[in-house]
């Protein structure tokens, strides 16, 4: 029976600032790519049009059944998740160097952001039955590691060091979340700074060296590397504090600015609108993520609140990689904005999240 509590209790504020915020990102898609002749830009913004949809439908799909279904069906979705990213291995669609992407019919998805939802899933399930006033041991915390590590392997084998990084924090922050015991935290910081260095110099490839050292002196290769950092510099500087307008950004229009559509879609957003308009699309992120904390907050049991825990934690590491990327404050390493940057799997992954969020918000009057 249809329970009405679910309406009374619907988050109209939460889907209110996911689809201004969506908005916002098709108006600067379409300035993005202004650049491009005029198939390219139809596609690509049609495209976008199209997986923003998906993503409502998906979002629907989050939030219609009750959340405590996840708890059944994570270790099916983890276990569907990782078998696409094995799939990736073997028959991804080959681009640029990497293998990222699988064609499933008239559809091309990136399995690597999928499988943030399934890591935050699986975790809430596994710590929400065994968490403890004194914090989970280094035994307890082997099987949520090798959660992460399958993964983590995986991604990182397509390459894609950004996403897996990215993977690797929202662990992290569910895992802080539920307390670790001192010891044991004390091990995993000495443990990860060991595994850092041995990174640097056994496991990490040429270019991604170069973008890590070009993090700290862009102008070493201003023609190369250092490229997208110096353009969008210039892009977020020139804006100055109301922008230029609408479709008026020149490191934009004459393709001065790489990957204006994707990862650097907030230099554009910088330029066209200036500090102000920046400045008004990260408080709406801010309250984004405010809300996602408050739900967490207000609710009831163990395994919903870590799970939008991990939801919103998702949703920072992207906005905070993203910005530190464009603002030369962080190395370039390919993570989109949510909700506003191109992608079909960002986009829809993204939108799940929300409808997760939205789905405990609904259910927040019942006990379990």
């Amino acid at each position: 029976m249809f329970d009405r509590r679910l309406i009374q209790y619907f988050d109209w504020w939460l889907i209110g600032l996911t689809l201004i915020l969506g908005a916002i990102g098709l108006v600067l898609i379409y300035s993005a790519v202004t650049a491009g002749d005029a198939i390219s830009q139809e596609t690509l913004y049609g495209k976008q049009m199209v997986w923003f949809g998906i993503g409502l439908a998906a979002m629907v799909i989050s939030f219609i059944f009750n959340y405590r279904l996840f708890d059944q069906w994570g270790g099916g979705i983890y276990i569907i998740s990782i078998i696409l990213l094995v799939l990736v291995l073997f028959y991804g669609k080959y681009v640029a160097g990497s293998r990222r992407w699988l064609v499933l019919g008239p559809l091309t998805i990136q399995p690597s952001e999928l499988v943030k939802i399934s890591v935050i899933i699986v975790l809430a399930k596994y710590y929400s039955k065994r968490a403890s006033i004194q914090g989970f041991t280094l035994k307890e915390l082997f099987t949520p590691m090798l959660f992460v590590v399958i993964p983590f392997v995986l991604i990182v084998k397509q390459p894609d060091l950004g996403t897996a990084m990215l993977l690797v924090m929202i662990a992290a922050s569910v895992t802080v979340y539920v307390k670790i015991e001192r010891r044991s935290m004390a091990w995993l910081i000495g443990s990860g700074a060991i595994l850092v260095s041995m990174a640097w110099f056994f496991f990490l490839k040429g270019y991604q060296k170069r973008r890590i050292l070009t993090f700290f002196n862009p102008d070493r290769d201003p023609l190369g590397a250092g490229y997208h950092i110096i353009q969008s510099k210039i892009a977020i500087g020139s804006g100055m504090l109301f922008g230029k307008g609408f479709l008026k950004g020149t490191q934009n229009a004459l393709s001065f600015l790489p990957e204006q559509h994707t990862d650097f879609i907030l230099s554009v957003l910088a330029e066209e609108w200036g500090f102000a308009g920046t400045g008004f699309v990260l408080f709406l992120y801010m309250l984004l993520l405010v809300w996602g904390l408050s739900i967490a907050h207000g609710c009831r049991d163990s395994f919903g609140t870590i799970l939008s825990v991990g939801v919103t934690a998702m949703i920072f590491w992207q906005v905070f990689i993203n910005i530190g990327m464009v603002m030369g404050l962080m190395p370039v390493v390919g993570v989109p904005l949510p909700l506003i940057s191109y992608g079909g799997s960002s986009v829809v992954t993204s939108l799940i999240g929300i409808g997760i969020l939205m789905n405990i918000s609904m259910r927040r009057f019942m006990v379990e």
